[in-house]
């Protein structure tokens, strides 16, 4: 008998149920893959085992991190993309790749289309540090030394997102100043000790210690909120700046197809884990605060950072770095 369309599409609307189901009722089927795109001992490894221990030992079963860095995370996340939609694989995501989104021509997978959102895990902001030898104390003071000297004055980060926000700052404070890129923040520091840099955005694990012992000076930090570890550092939204207001972000995402109810179990224990104890002390010396959400909430997140990225990328021509 030979089925009409209609019939054949919910004959297959049926298989893929049940497939689903099976699915869902035989996971975890042995040790869970969390895909890190990034390199071993960085914050987003580090942020990987966290969860993954926690994770793991709810399910009762094994997270293993396998670290893909290169691209900007985006080999890891090719890989990813590409895996089961089983729930055996789990990918780390962070803003890199919401801002990859725009900034590469070409990329071997899709966010939005080839993911679906766990949770949000949480974010960290930047720091704008100058060497105290230079006679600025402000955001605004930075500003008017470059507008004063332009072209003469440069600034130094790394990674998508510092580098994108070096362009953002730039835009929105209508300055001229050589931006030099480096292969991670802790050469960003060093520069700006040296005097190679008159301005270095970084991370706070980097400016920390350096900031509390005078050899840097933080001028601004570009989160919402002051950071609890460096608390005398003002935000730039204080400095009358909100637009520049950006920081670090950190998810957990599944290859789309993944059953809803077991995006809802990971999403329910990767909740559970923000609230631990250990994990919370661990981020907190990170400069990460925690902000849990539901699969939806972190959906919604994402497209919105894919936009806001999307018009600083095609605004200041910026390039993959």
């Amino acid at each position: 008998m030979r089925l009409s369309p209609i019939s054949r599409l919910l004959c297959a609307g049926v298989l893929a149920a049940t497939c689903n189901l099976a699915v869902a009722q035989n996971w975890p089927a042995g040790p869970i893959r969390m895909m890190v795109p990034f390199a071993p001992g960085s914050n987003n490894d580090t942020i990987g085992r966290l969860l993954g221990n926690s994770i793991g030992a709810a399910l009762g079963t094994t997270v293993v991190i396998e670290n893909r860095p290169g691209a900007g995370g985006n080999i890891g996340a090719e890989i990813a993309a590409r895996a089961a939609p089983d729930g055996q694989t789990l990918f780390q995501v962070n803003s890199s790749h919401a801002i990859s989104v725009t900034l590469y021509d070409k990329l071997g997978y899709d966010l939005v289309r080839d993911f679906a959102p766990v949770s949000m895990i949480g974010s960290a902001p930047y720091f704008l540090t100058v060497h105290p030898s230079l006679p600025v104390k402000s955001l605004q003071n930075v500003i008017a030394l470059a507008r004063k000297r332009p072209g003469d004055l440069n600034i130094g980060s790394a990674g998508a997102g510092t580098y994108l926000w070096v362009e953002l700052f730039k835009s929105v404070a209508g300055i001229d100043a050589a931006h030099i890129v480096y292969k991670g923040t802790p050469q960003v520091a060093t520069a700006v000790l040296s005097g190679e840099i008159s301005f270095g955005v970084v991370t706070t694990v980097n400016a920390i210690a350096q900031v509390k012992n005078g050899r840097l000076r933080g001028i601004a930090v570009t989160g919402d909120a002051r950071s609890s570890l460096l608390p005398e550092v003002p935000t730039v939204i204080e400095a009358g700046l909100p637009l520049l207001e950006a920081t670090t972000w950190y998810g957990l995402m599944v290859p789309a197809g993944v059953p809803k109810n077991i995006i809802n179990r990971l999403n329910a224990e990767t909740l559970k884990a923000l609230k631990q104890p250990l994990v919370l002390d661990r981020l907190d010396n990170m400069d990460i605060r925690t902000s849990g959400s539901t699969p939806e909430q972190f959906a919604a997140f994402i497209r919105t950072e894919v936009a806001r990225w999307g018009i600083v990328v095609k605004a200041s021509g910026a390039k993959p770095i």
